[in-house]
């Protein structure tokens, strides 16, 4: 056992396009769910993680119902639970890189939401610390992002804009592998 499937920040609230704002990629859930079964059925562990915002206003505060796991990550009984209220999964409790390394694990496949966000905090940060990334950027949605940027302007980028400079930056600054679902099912069939 030594790879892990990361399955970031599922939860409902980001079903709430009304807070959010525009997103892409609506097989999302779909590929996270059929990356789910292929590491339950090939017997690895799946590591979920739960963002818990510190503000009550929040969606993704734990007193709200949007801070509950989506469906297909709901259903299933993780190897590790991991709570943060950060970007970074290594930020998170209990202690993702000891739970790793303690199990030998120095494979990491990342999915989940959003991509341009917790997604590419964690996959560079586990870059950073030695472990071999993959991005299943199929599995991944993000938002349109627009702010008011000092020496810039406002700057605004879509959802896709978003994930493909996420795609870009870690597959050309080393810290990951970038991949679709297929390829990645087709890989634990073999």
């Amino acid at each position: 056992m030594t790879r892990a499937l990361l399955v970031i920040d599922m939860q409902r609230a980001f079903d709430d396009l009304d807070f959010w704002g525009a997103t892409t990629n609506p097989d999302c859930e779909a590929n996270v769910a059929a990356l789910i079964d292929a590491w339950t059925t090939a017997n690895e562990p799946i590591v979920v993680v739960r963002h818990d915002s510190m503000s009550p206003q929040s969606p993704l505060h734990p007193d709200n119902p949007g801070n509950a796991l989506v469906d297909p990550v709901a259903r299933i009984e993780p190897a590790l639970l991991v709570t943060k209220n950060v970007n970074s999964a290594f930020y998170g409790d209990p202690d993702l890189r000891a739970w790793l390394d303690g199990r030998a694990i120095r494979d990491l496949v990342i999915c989940g939401i959003q991509t341009n966000m917790c997604v590419e905090t964690t996959a560079r940060m586990a870059g950073n610390l030695g472990y071999d990334v993959t991005v299943v950027l199929d599995a991944t949605r993000t938002f349109d992002l627009r702010a008011d940027v000092a020496g810039l302007g406002v700057v605004t980028r879509t959802a896709a804009e978003l994930m493909a400079t996420t795609a870009l930056d870690l597959q050309a600054g080393g810290f990951a592998r970038i991949a679709t679902t297929a390829e990645m099912i087709g890989e634990n069939r073999t």
